[in-house]
């Protein structure tokens, strides 16, 4: 099939490149250059695991393109991706100015039939306006011409967004009619064939199960966090409570791990997005709310422990921080609370020794050459001299570390762990003074 997708960020190239590898012919469109510049020339603009072997392998093969031209994009496709992005608005609604521009332009070249798919994360109702810019343009241009609008919400992990794609757990498709409901059953066919994964609705229960999807997993991450807190107010330990409520079934272990907060380019923007249409609708969201309150809370609570233990003032003080990126596996660090954890470190006088496997280029955009910031190469770097360890970010490359060397590098043997990775009994057998979230 011939497939256009429309925006070349993560979902769009993850999804681009991940059709072509089954065989379809794609062509992705991006209106900034330097973008294509860098994918026609062999690179990828963003960290994921596998994409930029599956892209220079798709490239060679001739089935993944990339294009600045929008009418040739317009063509080309029977099927338009659109997989622009949805930033947070000032209140908090997502803006789909991208998604609206992209609609129009496809209304302004289309020759043929085309089913316009909204891959975008969207609030419920964008569909209806993609609907009515399409229709608009092509009134405009006083021609007749049959399309189909269909939601088709994506459910990728950053670190495992190849494999979630090529072997998905759901596939949610969102129509109005049989033919593009069978367009799309055709173009997923080869990523189900050993059970049926696609899931068939109305485009506005799609384009709501998303928001649904990512606030539950909000409200997991968030409920955990707050029990941590308790249970060390209590003197429990909530790993303990963890096996204990993770064993019934109707619980689950997953999403149940406390931490210094979730962070990333999906949950943060989505609970907002969710909570606004809830409010435009009368219908507000309480728990939804106290999920976004939780989680801007727990982003505080490594500093709070440092604070605690070292004082308010921290002028003269170092701190490793092992970890910038809002989870393993990816450079993203938007709304990370690795942020929050080294602004207020700076605010109070103390510098920063960082170090993340992937993270260390996107830290340089967003901080610059930051004074009170030094950028390692390896973890145990971080370490020498500073005055305690904290630990943002679970990368496998954090669980296992020479305990003796740590010990010797830092000027004292203390780690304030926001991830839970070590047994706390360990850590004091070892000599450590050891900080976790809801740990004895």
């Amino acid at each position: 099939m011939k497939i256009t997708v429309i925006g070349t960020g993560y979902v769009g190239l993850v999804s681009g490149t991940c059709l072509a590898e089954v065989g379809n012919d794609v062509l992705c469109l991006d209106v900034d250059a330097k973008k294509i510049a860098i994918l026609q020339g062999g690179g990828i603009p963003i960290y994921e695991p596998g994409l930029e072997d599956m892209v220079k392998r798709n490239v060679t093969a001739g089935r993944l393109r990339f294009t600045t031209d929008i009418e040739a994009a317009v063509q080309h496709g029977a099927i338009q991706f659109i997989a622009v992005g949805t930033p947070p608005d000032e209140d908090g609604s997502a803006d789909l100015q991208y998604v609206v521009a992209a609609a129009r332009n496809i209304g302004k070249h289309m020759t043929d039939y085309k089913l316009v798919v909204d891959k975008s994360t969207v609030p419920v109702g964008t569909a209806d306006k993609v609907r009515a810019a399409l229709q608009e343009e092509l009134e405009r241009r006083a021609v007749k011409l049959e399309f189909s609008v269909a939601s088709n919400p994506e459910f990728l992990k950053e670190g495992a967004a190849v494999e979630d794609f090529m072997r998905p757990d759901r596939i949610v498709i969102g129509t109005d009619n049989e033919h593009a409901t069978q367009m799309m059953r055709t173009l997923y066919a080869p990523f189900q064939r050993n059970r049926e994964r696609l899931i068939t609705m109305d485009i506005r229960s799609a384009e709501l199960t998303k928001y649904a999807a990512n606030a539950m997993l909000a409200t997991r991450i968030s409920f955990m966090n707050e029990l941590a807190n308790l249970a060390e107010k209590l003197g429990a330990d909530i790993e303990n409570v963890r096996h204990g409520i993770g064993s019934d079934p109707r619980i689950g272990y997953h999403f149940l791990y406390p931490g210094c907060g979730y962070g990333g380019s999906c949950f943060p923007k989505d609970v907002q997005a969710l909570r606004r249409t809830a409010g435009e609708y009368g219908a507000p969201m309480h728990v939804i709310d106290a999920v976004e309150v939780a989680n801007d809370a727990q982003k505080h609570v490594l500093l709070d422990k440092i604070i605690a233990r070292f004082g308010n003032d921290l002028q003269g003080k170092t701190f490793a921080v092992w970890g910038l990126a809002f989870k393993p596996n990816t450079d993203d660090m938007r709304e990370a609370p690795s942020r929050v954890l080294m602004e207020g470190l700076w605010e109070r006088g103390a510098k920063v020794a960082a170090h993340d496997p992937a993270a260390a280029h996107e830290t340089r955009r967003i901080y610059g050459d930051h004074p009170q910031l030094q950028l390692v190469d390896n973890p145990m770097a971080a370490l020498q001299g500073a005055d305690a360890l904290a630990i943002v970010t679970e990368w496998k490359v954090f669980r296992s570390p020479d305990f003796s060397a740590m010990k010797a590098a830092l000027k004292t043997p203390l780690i304030f762990d926001g991830r839970n990775l070590y047994d706390p009994a360990s850590m004091r057998a070892a000599g450590f003074e050891y900080l976790a979230i809801g740990r004895q």
